[in-house]
């Protein structure tokens, strides 16, 4: 932000003790080491030099300024500092002087060990150094940086200590010396009587004014004469001038603080009155025209109050101050705890007690003083004008009124407890006595006293208002309540439940509309033509206790309350009469500002009046002095603040804003809590300075943080961001366009895009593969139903071959034994063809049985051997054999349960084998023998029959002969290996071997089953 002029001065017609103080003193922690420098660069910083390096200071917090890494100053004790036009800050040390700007640090070797006393940029942009060396001091010019030194000579002496420039061009130098006037024209020299030249500065009549270690001269004409000062009758020791915008001259001393001159008005500050110390260092004005002054101890700042108090420094007797009037006249009367006090154009006269400082009274009023003194007027409460011009004075021991430079004592009134008084333009006079009622005066006369139980109240009037058109009073009570009193009666009252506000009635006031306003503990009152509204912290008053209410002369209404000074502009007011539920907005000033506020106050009246020049003087809540604020002038501090953002903590580590690459700070990944610190630099009131801000990325909106200099974020995700802060100073006055931050958070591996990208392509395939697999599970499922078909298809082929195809050959077999005996042996051929029949009954039941129940186990027994057995005694007494075929049964080994389906297989496989052997190889002996081991189950079918035809050994099947290939289906389904050996002439021998981890039941497995079949067989026999 360009340097521009103030906007918010110092008001040159008050005392140091009236401008706003802030102190921050070096043993209460603000600073390490004496401030020896202070300088404001032009984005809005100040800058503190200290014996142990360079603070920036906001107005808050001091912050240690670092160089850039691996740099350094030439030394930390800083001497001087000079604020250049351009931006950059040159810091003079007691080893050389460097320059600061855009992030550079500039050493200038030439003034290398050479301790910097003084410092100035010219008007032509040249910055001048002046220098204490031994054995020569120097006064060297720095130009585009260009270093040209005067003083090789030993002219200047040992040390350059001041340099100045004035309105009309002329360079000053105070050297060791002397005095020098550098330019324009050759050097001059003016000896001085001093050698110690610590300031120059320019006078009220275009002399120079010349600190010097034993006091101020005066610069006139080649000549330097001594500059007394007004109402200082020592001498004092001046180590800084400085004068202000406004023209006040201000004296740093060695030993007994701070010097004001103004108006021809000297006033002193020192450390009894708060300073941080009796010796000043430096004097400083910032942009904002607040004054800075560095001590020995810590660093002071003066600026002017909105609402400045006059106190016994300013010419009170008295600080405790009662009540305060003005009069027609353009005076203020004050009532206080030591008299009575009169206050006309800027001077006090006392009237009553004399006070420690005998004020002198002048002589037209010596005559009223004495009859104060008879009046003992010495503790004054309530004061009072009538309409003829008199001023009614109620103290603790009477009453009495001033009139025509003397007082009239008024024996008819008692004195003391005298809250409040109001009159008529008729010469009535009311006096609101706590003790002895309602006093009705006419031409200073009782005409009636009213005593509080009349008026059917046990508490007595706070305030008093005569209402001039209707000829009534209006009286508020302590307790709360308003009544209006006219010829001795109550004619209205209002109370809570009509809309009044609650507690005591402090102050009514009658405006020129003819509307009451009362002000009381619960808020602001209106009645108005029998209606009551009350204003109070619902419709944006900031608390609700109002003290008294006054109008000024543009009709804005002004509050006195516990939280401060409000002001509330007619316009709002007139908008809250139409639609009492909208909010108004009023204007508060605080502590800030001069206001010294308190609850509500039920003392003497009035304790708020407006003199002829609009101004008002009210009495502080803690009755110390009188304030006074002009309505009309307002100080308004135009300037808005430089806003900045300083710098980020990410999870406990600090990064500074200016390290980022380009602007952009670039922050880790995985940051939880993130801190980012901002400033506003008005150093007016930097507590009263309003900050919003807003994360792009983050916020959706703008977030309003008052005070606030902090802004905290938790769990940001990896991305760009850019934080926005905007700020206001004391007065309101926006920067809305603020500061901005770009930063961003990095993010984790997992939070990468191609990790994301990566972990897509990855899910895709991935759902993929599922599709894949799920297609492939399908399609095997379908190959499966129809090897399942095709295996069922297979299996009832064998079926049917194994049961209806062999019982049918048989049967063909028998019907052609029948035909070859039915001529010779008839019984013989019927008994074959019976047989026949019931053979070709069980052909079919079993035809159906191979249809409808091919899953049905084969076996009916566990017994395997038994089985075959069986079938081999049904094969064999078939007549077609004649008996002549033996068959034999072997086991070898213990018989082992065998699983259920493994044993079914196993029997069709021996009951194909038996067959073919029966009834196609024409054996004599067949033999059969079962091999139970733990490792496999063997089974062996061998006869010495013809053997089979090697046509039908091969896998490929003729027509019509399915058996071999069966018995090797089967064979494989039952993982066995099926092996078949025969030879022409020499027999056949079949051969099946399977595992015994397939073949076999487990013990509890097979005892299970056993028990299962047993189960079902009875359950068989007890069927129907």
């Amino acid at each position: 932000m360009a340097w521009c002029p103030s906007a918010f001065a110092l008001d040159p017609s008050l005392d140091i003790s009236q401008y706003a103080h802030t102190a921050w003193k070096t043993r209460e922690g603000f600073f390490n080491g004496a401030v020896q420098a202070i300088a404001q660069t032009s984005d809005g910083y100040l800058w503190l030099g200290t014996e142990f390096g360079l603070l920036r200071f906001d107005g808050v917090r001091s912050v240690p300024w670092q160089p850039p890494k691996g740099e350094q100053l030439p030394s930390s004790n800083i001497l001087n500092l000079l604020a250049a036009r351009d931006g950059t800050l040159w810091i003079g040390t007691r080893q050389g002087l460097a320059s600061w700007n855009d992030d550079k640090l500039i050493l200038y070797p030439e003034l290398a060990g050479q301790a910097i006393f003084a410092l100035l940029e010219d008007r032509e942009g040249t910055v001048w150094a002046g220098t204490w060396t031994t054995p020569t001091g120097r006064l060297c010019a720095i130009q585009s940086g260009r270093v040209r030194c005067h003083g090789e000579d030993g002219s200047l002496g040992q040390a350059v200590l001041s340099l100045y420039e004035d309105n009309g061009g002329n360079f000053w130098v105070g050297a060791a010396t002397g005095l020098w006037r550098w330019k324009p024209g050759p050097p001059k020299l003016y000896p001085m009587p001093d050698p110690e030249i610590r300031q120059l500065i320019e006078g009220d009549n275009g002399a120079l004014l010349i600190s010097m270690h034993g006091g101020l001269r005066q610069f006139l004409d080649g000549k330097a004469e001594i500059y007394s000062l007004p109402d200082i009758p020592l001498q004092i020791k001046p180590t800084r001038l400085f004068r202000d915008r406004d023209g006040g001259l201000w004296i740093g001393t060695q030993d007994r603080g701070l010097l004001h001159i103004n108006q021809g008005r000297l006033d002193v500050f020192g450390q009894a009155d708060g300073l941080s110390g009796d010796s000043i260092v430096r004097l400083f004005q910032d942009r904002e025209g607040n004054v800075w002054v560095t001590t020995a101890n810590g660093v002071d700042r003066f600026r002017e109050f909105s609402v400045p108090t006059i106190s016994a420094k300013q010419g009170l007797s008295v600080a405790t101050v009662w009540s305060v009037l003005s009069a027609k006249d353009g005076s203020v009367w004050l009532g206080t705890s030591g008299g009575l006090m009169r206050w006309n154009n800027g001077q006090f006269t006392a009237y009553g007690k004399r006070d420690d400082r005998q004020l002198t009274d002048p002589p037209e009023i010596s005559v009223a003083r004495k009859a104060a003194d008879t009046a003992l007027l010495d503790d004054v409460g309530s004061l009072f004008q009538d309409d003829h011009g008199r001023i009614w004075v109620f103290a603790s021991r009477g009453v009495a009124y001033f009139e025509n430079g003397r007082f009239t004592p008024v024996t008819s009134v008692p004195g003391g407890n005298v809250h409040s008084v109001a009159g008529d333009s008729a010469g009535n006079l009311w006096i609101s006595n706590q003790g002895h009622g309602l006093f009705h005066l006419l031409g200073g006369n009782v005409v009636e006293r009213i005593p509080w139980a009349k008026l059917g109240r046990t508490d007595y009037a706070n305030a008093l208002s005569t209402d001039a058109a209707a000829g009534g009073l209006w009286l508020g009570f302590s307790q709360g309540g308003l009544a209006y009193l006219k010829d001795g009666e109550i004619r209205a009252s209002y109370k809570v439940s009509d809309g009044l506000g609650r507690g005591s009635v402090n102050d009514v006031r009658l405006d020129r509309d003819g509307a009451l306003w009362a002000a009381t503990e619960g808020g602001l009152s209106r009645v108005k033509s029998g209606r009551v509204t009350t204003l109070n912290s619902r419709n944006g008053l900031p608390c609700d206790a109002v003290n008294w209410v006054m109008q000024d002369d543009a009709h804005s209404v002004w509050l006195y309350m516990p939280c401060g000074l409000v002001r509330i502009d007619q316009s709002q007011l007139d908008a809250w009469d139409a639609h009492p539920e909208r909010r108004v907005h009023a204007t508060v000033f605080d502590s800030s500002d001069g206001v010294r506020s308190s609850a509500p106050s039920v003392g003497y009246s009035p304790t708020v009046t407006k003199i002829a020049d609009g101004k008002l003087w009210f009495l502080p809540g803690d009755g110390d002095g009188v304030s006074i604020i002009d309505p009309r002038h307002l100080p308004r501090n135009e300037l808005p603040p430089p806003v900045h953002v300083e710098q980020i903590t990410a999870d406990r580590k600090t990064y500074d804003t200016s390290s980022g690459l380009n602007g952009h700070l670039r922050l880790p990944p995985l940051i939880r809590d993130l801190e980012i610190d901002y400033t506003a630099l008005s150093l007016v009131a930097p507590e009263k300075n309003q900050f919003r801000y807003k994360l792009e990325g983050q916020d959706r909106d703008w977030q309003g943080v008052g005070a606030r200099r902090q802004a905290f974020y938790n769990d940001l995700p990896p991305g760009n961001y850019r934080f926005r802060v905007v700020a206001s100073n004391n007065s309101g006055v926006w920067n809305e366009q603020g500061a901005a931050l770009d930063f961003s958070i990095a993010p984790a591996y997992w939070q990468t895009l191609w990790f994301r990208a990566a972990c897509a392509v990855a899910f895709a395939g991935l759902i993929w593969a599922l599709f894949w697999l799920r297609s492939r599970q399908i399609g095997r499922e379908f190959e499966a139903s129809l090897e399942g078909r095709v295996a069922e298809r297979t299996r009832i082929a064998r079926e049917l071959h194994d049961t209806l195809l062999q019982n049918l050959q048989g049967l063909v077999l028998r019907f052609r034994t029948v035909q070859s005996l039915f001529s010779t042996r008839p019984e013989e051929a019927r008994q074959i063809l019976e047989s026949a029949i019931d053979q070709a009954r069980e052909a079919v039941t079993e035809g159906r049985q191979a249809v409808q129940g091919l899953r049905s186990a084969a076996v009916d027994t566990d017994e395997l051997s038994e089985a075959i057995r069986t079938l081999g005694e049904e094969l064999a007494r078939d007549p077609a054999h004649d008996g002549s075929v033996e068959l034999r049964l072997n086991i070898e080994g213990t018989p082992r349960a065998l699983q259920p389906l493994m044993r079914d297989e196993i029997y069709r496989i021996t009951g194909e084998a038996l067959r073919n052997a029966f009834r196609h190889s024409e054996a004599k002996r067949i033999e059969v023998q079962l091999g139970y081991s733990e490792r496999r189950f063997d089974l062996r079918v061998r006869d010495d029959g013809k053997g089979i035809d090697p046509g039908f050994l091969s896998d490929d099947v003729l027509p019509g002969h399915y058996g071999l290939r069966g018995m090797r289906e089967r064979a494989k389904e039952i993982g066995g290996t099926l092996t078949i050996w025969s030879a022409l002439g020499l027999g056949t021998k079949i051969e099946l071997s399977v595992p015994g981890t397939a073949a076999y039941l487990r013990a509890r497995r097979a005892r299970r089953f056993w028990l299962a079949r047993k189960f079902s067989a009875v359950r068989g026999q007890r069927k129907p």
